[in-house]
């Protein structure tokens, strides 16, 4: 049964993987209206991310069809019990995507705010979005002996859900300024490096307060961290990366904070995954309706078909992915090709 564990860790990293690198064309939109005074600082923004973004969103659908092979189950009922917040997730990708390809497309200052108004709201959008479906699976959903979930719109948007979309609208503005600092340059990069420590501060405060209020629910997760300490390595990972990504920043070494910034992300997910495991999705009615990595899983034989697959394609994604960012390394420079 141990390739059950290697796929949850496998889907745990490729998650992991889409929010540090689509994180980061997130934090820069919810960003670009509060550091921009120009139009010029909004392309060369734009431009900061216009190589990547469309790249970072392949580990999204890595990660979905991750889920759906390797637990069908947790598959099923998250799109089912989820389903109008996945439309809404679907509608706000499509609207990035056309704010960042039409922006640029005519010289109008009403038409190019328009478009940068959608790309800050739909970069919000996904963040929040995507914090509060993370919130439901902490505290849990109500699922039923047949893996059915019964639970609404209004449901998925409870205060300690939205609690947790604030701290990834807050964790992602803060990756998105760290990553700034390694494209731009002159004003524009001096305003980005003063609002670093605000947004560090922030993020700081916010995380607190909502460790302090993830203790007081009722949840399985707790009570895994409680019975297997060594799970708060995590934890104290992420916040001394984030320690360490500020001082970096205040030193100029953008890529060894950017690296920190990365690492605090990852470090947090892990925190979720590791006091879950090895359930993947709770049940907030009966804990005998968990969904786990056993009783949700494809079949053996499924499994390590696509385990063989995993260790030939994802080595290819992230050669991809390197390389990509390797030939688009160094400050933006705005040309004819530009968004």
């Amino acid at each position: 049964m141990w390739l059950n564990t290697t796929w949850f860790v496998l889907y745990v990293m490729i998650i992991a993987g889409y929010v540090v690198l689509d994180g980061f064309d997130l934090g820069v939109g919810m960003l670009s209206p509060f550091i921009a005074r120009e139009d010029r600082e909004r392309r060369l923004l734009l431009n900061s991310i216009g190589p990547v973004w469309d790249g970072n969103e392949v580990w999204l659908v890595l990660g979905g069809g991750a889920l759906f092979a390797a637990f069908p189950f947790v598959y099923a009922s998250l799109f089912s019990g989820f389903y109008l917040a996945m439309m809404l997730v679907l509608l706000v990708l499509i609207l990035r995507t056309v704010a960042i390809e039409f922006r640029s497309k005519r010289e109008s200052a009403r038409w190019r705010a328009t478009w940068d108004g959608f790309f800050f709201a739909s970069s919000l959008g996904i963040t929040l979005l995507l914090g509060v479906a993370l919130g439901n699976v902490v505290r849990g959903v109500a699922i039923d002996a047949d893996g059915n979930m019964s639970i609404s719109l209004i449901d998925l948007l409870n205060p300690y859900s939205l609690a947790v979309g604030v701290v990834a609208v807050s964790m992602l503005s803060l990756h998105g300024a760290i990553f700034l600092t390694m494209k731009v340059e002159g004003d524009l990069l001096d305003r980005v490096t003063r609002l670093v420590p605000r947004l560090g501060a922030t993020f700081f405060v916010l995380t607190t307060i909502l460790v302090a209020w993830t203790l007081t629910i009722d949840s399985e997760l707790i009570d895994n961290f409680r019975d297997r300490p060594w799970t708060a390595i995590f934890p104290l990972l992420a916040f001394a990366a984030t320690v360490a990504a500020w001082r970096f920043v205040g030193h100029q070494l953008y890529l060894s904070a950017f690296l920190c910034s990365a690492v605090t992300i990852s470090a947090l997910l892990a925190s979720v995954a590791a006091g879950l495991y090895p359930v993947m999705l709770p049940s907030s009615t009966d804990p005998a309706n968990d969904l786990t990595i056993y009783n949700a899983a494809a079949a053996q034989n499924s499994l390590t078909v696509m385990f063989v697959v995993a260790l030939i394609g994802i080595p290819f994604v992230i050669l991809y992915t390197a390389g990509v960012y390797y030939f688009f390394r160094g400050k933006v420079v705005l040309d004819a090709d530009s968004y």
